[in-house]
């Protein structure tokens, strides 16, 4: 069942997404800055209140955030803020280069900035950002994705590949074997790809985009 703590999580959520403060996000809504303060949560009595459905409306329209996005947010267990943590965020284009990734795959290095993000199960997810049109119409130039090195890949996933020449594409699997791996570009304009597996450096499932 869908909870008042749930909905109210997911606000501060999306509000951390933008670095903003429960109050920043409703002034950038148009609405009073005290809308999604604490004492508005509940009455005097006790009693817990929802926020408007207008208000939802205003916030998602002023984010730029989909319904689903803020669905996505919402916390089944109500943490809240504390919920939110910083995950490495790089271009697609630098990812290929040396620094980023160690040898097991994982971001690592100084080179990365940072988003706000719902904490994950996995502490070594990463953020991208799209540039270029080789992934359209599935991701666009400037949309970014959440990958997981710890998520289960099976056929039919969208993933982010990286070879040991230093290329980075996102791709959907539709093979992978103990010998190689086979991708299905998302733009019908270029071409599926196909490696042996010692070519590439790591697959890693896209759990989560921003458009």
């Amino acid at each position: 069942m869908l909870t008042h703590k749930q909905i109210w999580s997911a606000l501060d959520a999306l509000a951390a997404k933008n670095r903003l403060s429960p109050s920043g996000l409703a002034k950038l809504a148009g609405l009073d800055p005290t809308t999604f303060n604490k004492s508005k949560r509940g009455s005097p009595t006790g009693k817990l209140r929802w926020p408007s459905t207008e208000s939802i409306s205003k916030v998602l329209a002023a984010t730029g955030a989909s319904i689903e996005e803020f669905v996505s947010l919402i916390s089944h267990d109500g943490g809240g803020r504390g919920h939110v943590r910083l995950v490495p965020l790089v271009g697609m284009a630098q990812a290929g280069n040396r620094g980023f990734f160690d040898d097991a795959g994982f971001p690592a290095g100084s080179g990365w900035d940072e988003i706000p993000f719902p904490d994950l199960s996995d502490e070594h997810a990463y953020a991208l950002e799209i540039t270029g049109e080789s992934m359209l119409p599935v991701y666009r130039d400037g949309d970014r994705i959440i990958v997981s090195p710890a998520a289960n890949v099976r056929r039919g996933d969208r993933v982010v590949v990286k070879t040991n020449a230093g290329e980075v594409m996102a791709k959907l699997l539709t093979r992978l074997t103990a010998q190689r791996v086979e991708l299905k570009s998302l733009n019908p304009d270029y071409d599926d790809r196909s490696f042996a597996l010692p070519e590439v450096a790591f697959v890693h499932r896209i759990i989560w985009a921003s458009q």
